[in-house]
């Protein structure tokens, strides 16, 4: 975490970038832990809300698109062989693969909550040759997402972020995902009944 540190106090805004195109790609980059110091930031003074959340997103969707285009040029191959280099092993592969393949749309949203999965699924949305729109959509949706949470959480916290670094691994990883999953089918079901009524009053 040290070297996180200098990194925002040195670069600023475009160490929350580059620090979080290094963590997508899947280099040892505490990614939740450095966001919520990011809020701390905010919660100082030291950084501005706005930017640091443009920072997060543009850092999010840059390494997101770049695991992505890997994944359409260099296929699965690459990733078997020089995964377990930057801690991607076949295991971490199979699980996701597994996962992309019953959920893949889903995945792209909220697997940025869920270690050693948000490092894979672009690569995977590559690989499947996912159209970049229905790529873009989700995966750039869940980076908005992911980057306002912890940033939020670290604001709000304030002087007590760091709880984050020793409960983050424990809970929230399972039960973030399972909330925004709720969520998710709780706005379309409203969504939906919503034009189902607007379809009924036109043929009406």
């Amino acid at each position: 975490m040290h070297h996180i540190i200098n990194l925002l106090e040195h670069f600023g805004y475009f160490g929350i970038i580059l620090a979080l195109i290094g963590g997508i790609i899947g280099l040892p980059v505490p990614d939740e832990v450095l966001l919520t110091y990011v809020g701390f930031n905010v919660y100082q003074g030291k950084l501005s809300y706005l930017l640091s959340l443009l920072s997060a997103f543009t850092g999010a969707i840059g390494g997101i698109s770049f695991s992505y285009l890997l994944g359409i040029k260099l296929g699965l191959p690459f990733l078997q062989k020089y995964g377990p280099k930057i801690h991607i092993n076949e295991q971490k592969i199979n699980r996701a693969k597994k996962l992309f393949n019953k959920i893949g749309p889903i995945l792209l949203l909220i697997g940025y909550f869920i270690p050693g999965i948000r490092h894979v699924t672009a690569y995977l949305a590559g690989i499947n040759s996912y159209s970049f729109k229905k790529f873009a959509l989700f995966a750039y949706s869940g980076a908005i997402i992911w980057g306002f949470f912890f940033i939020t959480l670290g604001r709000i916290l304030g002087k007590n972020w760091h709880m984050v670094e020793h409960y983050v691994s424990k809970f929230s990883m399972v039960l973030i995902p399972i909330i925004l999953l709720g969520l998710i089918v709780t706005f379309y079901i409203v969504w939906k009944r919503k034009k189902d009524a607007k379809d009924t009053e036109v043929y009406e």
